[in-house]
């Protein structure tokens, strides 16, 4: 029986960006059922991370150094260009639910890889209306319905209660990654999701 991915993600995030090129080719690897869930990364910092924002007005400067070498060291090996945005953090719930539009139409990952690369690899404000829409057309989407749906009280909740279940499950971030119910937080885990799938 093929066990059970779960892929909790925000496009707001970098190691998400990360995470998200690898982990289609994990669950094709291990024969796994993967499970797109969007959430809203804000919503899981403001109910049980706030240190995140703590971070931010305060760094460590020798581990901001860090974490960008860091970051692109590992975009490198993933083949992937990750900038610094120019609008960071950037609003990103209506791309966030755009995810479920595409997910009925079996264009997740498209949608998906074109939110992150216009964000961390164009510089592009998808928080935008005229960026998303650039961004739904390439995904081959429909701009009407896509809009239409995502300012809908049903989209609204999908992505609220994804969230909601995401931090009941005990996450605090994104990517936040379950295989079979056991979880797992980041890109740098992907190596142990790996392992637990294969065992």
């Amino acid at each position: 029986m093929a066990k059970k991915l779960e892929f909790f993600y925000d496009c707001s995030s970098p190691w998400t960006y990360l995470a998200f090129s690898q982990i289609e080719n994990v669950a094709r690897r291990h024969g796994a059922d993967l499970v797109w869930r969007p959430i809203l990364v804000g919503g899981v910092f403001n109910a049980v991370n706030p240190s995140v924002y703590e971070g931010r007005e305060h760094p460590v400067k020798p581990k901001v150094r860090y974490y960008d070498k860091d970051m692109q060291d590992w975009a490198r090996l993933y083949g992937l260009k990750i900038g610094h945005p120019t609008v960071f953090p950037v609003n990103s719930v209506k791309a966030m639910r755009g995810a479920f539009v595409a997910i009925e139409h079996g264009k997740v990952s498209p949608y998906s890889r074109a939110v992150f690369e216009a964000y961390w690899g164009e510089d592009r404000d998808v928080s935008r209306d005229e960026i998303l829409r650039d961004i739904v057309r390439a995904a081959g989407l429909d701009q009407e319905e896509f809009f239409a749906k995502i300012a809908t009280s049903e989209y609204k909740d999908k992505l609220r209660v994804n969230t909601e279940e995401v931090i009941a499950r005990g996450g605090f971030g994104s990517p936040t990654i379950f295989v079979d119910g056991e979880m797992f937080f980041g890109n740098d885990r992907l190596v142990l999701v790996e392992h637990r799938l294969s065992h």
